[in-house]
């Protein structure tokens, strides 16, 4: 009996790995991206099971293995995103996991990762929730996670233009989906991400978040200086018990 499961799990490994081998001769073979999506929508893939999430794997890894970004793979990546809502789902995934692993990237494999996430976002391939997983802080964010971060936003600002850029950031149901870029939590992660999104040209997308700081900087010089009175205040009372005392 164990015999015949080891044999199963045998075979089935290496059917996935001649499907990861069809799937990457198929996408590096074709020169279109519609070519290349027909010919993959011809293979059978188990439904919700690893072989559809391979797929999109494989299509991210060839995407960051060239030397300079190729929109080849973001087009296609959006068409199968667009066709079915599982593709869609498994990009979703693929991002989350691929920027807890970006400490592990090359530059130039950063950017060109960057730019093949860009491209789905500005397309409505991938829902703009996903950033909800990006955090900027400066004890949540590594050197390799900002500069994921940066091409992002310096690509979005491209595709979309600063104001609709600024729109879409702006969008009162996407509040909560945006906090952990933009953050209210502490003075310091404020002033951290307006100071990193200035650094890389995209200050205007922060300015309700600079608005919201300096109110809040405001109350709190008021707020010391209200406390600064009272104390001197009080300590200028205690002075004259003294004096009376003495007298």
């Amino acid at each position: 009996m164990d015999m015949m499961k080891m044999k199963v799990n045998d075979e089935t490994q290496t059917d996935l790995v001649n499907l990861r081998r069809t799937i990457y001769l198929t996408i590096t073979l074709t020169l279109d991206f519609e070519e290349a999506g027909h010919k993959l929508m011809k293979i059978k893939l188990n439904p919700g099971g690893q072989e559809e999430m391979q797929l999109c794997i494989i299509i991210i890894e060839c995407c960051i293995q060239n030397k300079a970004y190729l929109p080849y793979y973001a087009l296609l990546a959006q068409r199968f995103c667009m066709i079915n809502k599982i593709h869609r789902q498994n990009f979703e995934k693929c991002f989350v996991r691929h920027y807890s692993m970006v400490h592990r990237l090359k530059t130039s494999e950063l950017i060109n990762s960057a730019r093949f996430f860009t491209h789905l976002l500005a397309f409505d391939a991938l829902p703009w929730h996903v950033l909800a997983y990006l955090r900027l802080t400066e004890e949540d964010s590594t050197s390799s996670s900002r500069i994921f971060i940066k091409f992002l936003f310096q690509d979005l600002c491209e595709h979309l233009g600063l104001r609709r850029l600024n729109e879409r950031l702006s969008d009162p149901k996407m509040k909560d989906a945006f906090e952990s870029i933009f953050p209210r939590d502490s003075m310091r992660n404020t002033r951290f991400s307006i100071n990193f999104f200035t650094a890389i040209g995209l200050g205007s997308i922060t300015e309700n978040l600079r608005e919201w700081y300096w109110v809040r900087e405001r109350r709190k010089r008021d707020s010391d200086s209200e406390e600064e009175f009272e104390r001197r205040g009080s300590e200028s009372d205690d002075k004259r018990r003294k004096r009376r005392r003495c007298c």
